[in-house]
């Protein structure tokens, strides 16, 4: 009598689905390995060949970014530039009027005074002269309180860096376009003339009683 067959179980033997390992086969399945890593490193190679070249990209673009960056600091600085350059043209046009009415007869101009003394360049953008008086002017597109501190400064050494004014009164003025809070008053409280330009022409906003102080 055969075995009952048991729900599931298959009937026949499971020894013909059994092959004996060859060499072919295990040549077969080598190959196929060595073939299935020769691809995953492939595969490898190309990603990294992918990165390399994501990060040439990025890089360029950075080099890109910094090109564009430099050529709007140079537009920047040409327009700031230009933009002072019409300033104190159409300042040095009112000065020796807006002087003469408060007071000091300065009788001639002269722009973009530079030196060196002892090592030190200095710089002075307008000089309004009467041979015994001389008003020192700073011209600035947006005046800022760090704009009137480095100037007192230089107010404060410019006799010794001009011999010619040893001997002059010297007064200063600080000319601007837009002025940060607080910048103009601190102007007027160190004893500066305050000159705004607005349209073309420019004013003295100091207060009608304002005296000047002498550097």
């Amino acid at each position: 009598m055969s075995p009952k067959k048991k729900s599931g179980q298959i009937s026949e033997p499971l020894e013909q689905y059994r092959k004996p390992l060859t060499f072919e086969t295990v040549w077969q399945l080598f190959c196929e390995t060595d073939r299935k890593f020769q691809e995953t490193d492939r595969q490898f190679k190309e990603t990294d060949r992918r990165f390399k070249e994501t990060d040439r990209q990025f890089k360029e673009t950075d080099m890109q970014f910094k090109e564009t960056d430099r050529k709007l600091r140079e537009l920047h600085g040409l327009f700031t530039s230009q933009w002072g350059k019409m300033i104190e043209s159409l300042v040095e046009g009112d000065l020796i009027r807006l002087l003469n009415e408060r007071g000091i007869s300065v009788m001639q101009t002269s722009e973009r005074i530079t030196g060196n003394y002892r090592g030190t360049s200095y710089e002075f953008d307008i000089l309004a002269e009467n041979g015994s008086e001389v008003v020192i002017v700073e011209v600035k597109t947006t005046l800022k309180p760090a704009d009137v501190k480095e100037f007192i400064y230089k107010l404060s050494q410019a006799r010794t860096w001009m011999s010619k004014l040893k001997d002059q009164t010297v007064y200063g003025a600080i000319a601007y376009l837009r002025a940060d809070a607080g910048s103009k008053k601190m102007a007027e409280n160190q004893g500066l003339f305050v000159i705004r330009a607005a349209g073309n022409s420019a004013s003295i906003v100091n207060a009608p009683e304002f005296r000047p102080k002498v550097f």
